[in-house]
């Protein structure tokens, strides 16, 4: 069973919201109209990572060009700007640490988090 963490429609795409659930931070972004719940902590330095910028990334490319691409997935660290993909909570850089992520149900008009 989940807890509720916002109506529906407070939080539209490309948004997100960061709550208290049992004295854990969480962070719920809508990315493109699918939902994600993440800790609202950083593995590197413990940052409040939910606060930094959501932007996209380069993609590979052939020499001497640059592809912009997956804007709104990627979650950048305020601290140190390390990077997460938040469809998966990979770090974008290869490194094992992951953004720990919680299960996201819409129940009705109501978005629930399951931790």
């Amino acid at each position: 069973m989940g807890v509720r963490v916002a109506a529906r429609n407070e939080i539209p795409p490309g948004e997100r919201k960061i709550v208290d659930v049992d004295g854990v931070s969480i962070g719920v972004f809508n990315v493109g109209g699918r939902l994600v719940a993440v800790r609202n902590l950083c593995p590197h330095e413990l940052a409040p990572v939910c606060r930094g910028r959501v932007t996209g990334t380069t993609l590979p490319s052939p020499p001497g060009q640059f592809r912009w691409g997956r804007d709104g997935e990627i979650l950048s660290c305020p601290w140190h700007g390390w990077e997460f993909d938040l469809l998966t909570g990979r770090s974008l850089c290869g490194d094992r640490r992951h953004l720990r992520m919680y299960a996201v149900e819409v129940v009705g008009d109501d978005i629930e988090i399951t931790i």
